[in-house]
């Protein structure tokens, strides 16, 4: 082929060459649906109890967060060896079709030992803590080691699903007595909560340096955003609460229960 054969030929060769780049970029975006996404909706604080330990006296409370979504909460942990003693959560999202997402590094799983058993826990998926009224910041902060994740009771008023769609899917442990796991998976599916009974593994406040006053009691999930849900407006709720002490023993009145609110005010 001549040289003034192969200029006559490089316009078309180019057009050619310019329509693989676009070719590839259309198969590699076929939609593949909408993310079906959960959507955490932290209850109120409830089941409030006072008890008294070696350290003094405790504030304890039942916390639920429930899944109010169009799809589930599914963790994934895993880790590479025994050497690493947490593993790396990550969060996998349906979607209305195609194959599921997965979003790396969602979060970490830590194998926690309690007096009542022993599991795997995903960190820091609600967080606890008491605010003087008008107060920046808490007078307190739970010391919780996370969540066991799961289809614990079902929601009163689940969201517009078939009803096989409600099943119970996270019937597990989380890897109970089993701390020489390398993966885990737990979850929460869409008609479904998990909760924790007050003073259960954490599940309560110190309350023995705490002056007399009105607080707030606030519980929140997933308050880092870290797990990816369809709304966070509703992942915080908090109760009013009165405290006072008598013959230096607390005494707690419950003014006011507020969902969906880190800001409880009485009634007027």
């Amino acid at each position: 082929m001549t040289r003034s054969a192969l200029v006559r030929l490089a316009p078309a060769a180019l057009a050619i060459a310019a329509m693989v780049p676009a070719a590839i970029a259309a198969s590699s975006s076929q939609p593949h649906g909408a993310r079906l996404l959960p959507d955490l909706d932290q209850e109120a604080p409830t089941g409030l109890i006072i008890t008294t330990s070696e350290r003094g006296w405790n504030l304890g409370f039942r916390s639920a967060a429930r899944n109010v979504g169009d799809g589930p909460l599914v963790i994934t942990g895993h880790r590479p060896s025994h050497v690493q003693t947490t593993m790396t959560a990550d969060q996998t999202i349906e979607l209305t079709s195609g194959p599921r997402e997965v979003v790396h590094g969602a979060g970490r799983l830590r194998y926690v030992r309690s007096p009542d058993h022993q599991h795997w826990h995903l960190l820091h998926f609600e967080r606890y803590e008491l605010r003087r009224v008008g107060a920046k910041r808490p007078a307190v902060r739970d010391r919780k080691t996370g969540f066991c994740l799961g289809d614990r009771y079902a929601v009163p008023d689940p969201p517009a699903l078939p009803a096989r769609a409600r099943e119970k899917v996270y019937r597990s442990a989380c890897g109970l007595e089993r701390p020489g796991l390398l993966g885990v998976k737990e979850g929460i599916s869409v008609g479904w909560g998990d909760d924790y009974a007050a003073n259960l593994e954490g599940q309560y406040l110190p309350l023995s340096h705490l002056r007399r006053g009105r607080y707030l009691l606030v519980h929140r999930v997933n308050s880092d955003h870290r797990l990816l849900e369809s709304s966070y407006a509703n992942n915080a709720a908090s109760a009013l609460l009165r405290l006072r002490w008598r013959r230096r023993v607390p005494e707690i009145k419950i003014l006011a229960v507020c969902a969906d609110s880190d800001r409880c005010r009485a009634a007027q």
